[in-house]
Formats: C-alpha cells, sequence, structure tokens
C-alpha cells in the first residue's frame, strides 16, 4: 500500500496567494492562528521565565515608552516590512493581517491571562503557550496568504544574499535578542527552550494545517520560528 502523497508549501506570488482557490476557509484560519500566536505571546509574557528573541527587544522597548506590547509589536512589524523594499519581497495579504492582527491579539492576551506564581504554574503556563505558538504558527503559514514580515526578512535575506535561511535567521534572532536584552527584555530558560523547541513544535503542528491549493508548486524551505 502506498502512503498518501504529504501536503507541501507553495511558492506563490501575493496575487497568485488569492487567486489559489479556497479563499474563505484560509482567511478563517489565518485569522485563528494568528491569535493563538498572539495570545501565546502573552502566555510567555505571564509565565516570567523569557520570551522568544523577538519579543525579548518588543518587551524591551515597552519598559522604555509605556506602549503596550501588542502596540510595539505592530510598530516593529511595520518597520521591518520596510526593510524588505531594498531585498524586493512583496507581501501578501497575510503577511499585513500579521503585522496589525498579531499585537491586537497578543494585547487580549494579555488582559485576560494572570500571571503565573511559583515554578510548576510557571512551567506550565510556558509549556502550553508554547503548543498554543506553535499550533498558531501551522495554522497561519498553513493558509498560505504570505509569511510573516520577520520570516518574511530572513527568507529575503536569503535570496539576495545566498546565505543560508538558518544563517540568516540565527544573525537577525541574535541582533535582536541582544538589543531586547540590553533593553530589559525578559531572557531565561524559557528563551532557551523556545529557540530549541518551537521548531519541531510549529513543524508537527503544520503538517496537518496546509491548506491545498489549485497551484501547488513547492517552496524550498520555510522557516518556521517568527511570526
Amino acid at each position: 500500500m502506498t502512503k498518501p502523497a504529504q501536503r507541501e508549501l507553495a511558492q506563490l506570488t501575493p496575487l497568485a496567494q488569492l487567486r489559489a482557490g479556497r479563499l474563505p476557509l484560509r482567511l478563517i484560519q489565518l485569522f485563528v492562528g494568528l491569535t493563538l500566536f498572539g495570545v501565546a505571546m502573552a502566555g510567555f509574557v505571564r509565565s516570567g521565565l523569557g520570551l522568544a528573541p523577538w519579543d525579548v527587544l518588543h518587551y524591551g522597548v515597552t519598559l522604555h515608552t509605556g506602549l503596550s506590547l501588542g502596540t510595539v509589536v505592530i510598530i516593529f512589524g511595520f518597520i521591518v516590512l520596510l526593510l524588505w523594499i531594498p531585498l524586493r519581497q512583496m507581501p501578501g495579504l497575510g503577511t499585513i493581517a500579521n503585522v496589525i492582527w498579531l499585537g491586537i491579539a497578543a494585547d487580549i492576551g494579555l488582559a485576560f491571562i494572570p500571571e503565573a506564581h511559583g515554578l510548576p504554574a510557571q512551567l506550565a503556563m510556558f509549556i502550553g503557550a508554547l503548543l498554543v505558538n506553535g499550533l498558531g504558527g501551522g495554522l497561519y503559514i498553513g493558509s498560505q496568504l504570505g509569511p510573516g514580515p520577520r520570516d518574511g526578512l530572513m527568507t529575503g535575506l536569503h535570496a539576495r544574499t545566498g546565505i543560508s535561511l538558518r544563517v540568516a535567521r540565527t544573525g537577525v534572532e541574535v541582533i535582536v535578542l541582544a538589543i531586547g536584552w540590553l533593553l530589559g527584555g525578559i531572557v531565561g530558560f524559557g528563551t532557551v527552550l523556545y529557540a530549541v523547541a518551537i521548531g519541531p513544535v510549529t513543524q508537527l503542528f503544520l503538517r496537518f494545517c496546509i491548506i491545498e491549493l489549485r497551484t501547488q508548486a513547492p517552496a524550498a524551505e520555510v522557516p518556521t520560528t517568527a511570526p
């Protein structure tokens, strides 16, 4: 008995993404995924065990500006999107939705999720947030409506400079982590755990979340760690 063909991500232009069919389903999945991703971001903050590299930067900026975490996430989303211009990257509908809705969802999560007290509760909240983050990432990537601004920055650097996605991702995240740490962002055990686990967790969910399209040209590489 042969195994069923595995669903793969397509590499499409922004316009082709919209024309590839099943758009209502894909939009619903996109916003569910982004909502879960933003709520997970709030869960990491409330756990107090450490944040993802980009969120260390976001949180550090909130400490010095008084802006909400979600507002900072949105502002940096637009800043990163501007960096796409020299890289000749074109944002999709999902990219724009990511920039705006992710921050809103994070602030909603912070309004409802209480702070965890005691290591067992902190670990439980962090691990729960990690799973929700992975599911959210799988859903929004699987909707095939364009990468998040931070993922697009990495793929753009890869396309224009020839460096590997691994090097591009590591270089960018080390820089933002260092700046965020200097600003007072939360760095801890959870930061390391996130860096190690989020790729496999997202990939685990992604295999079940990819919506097949009319045109299914496989992409070469897809980063699964940043919104």
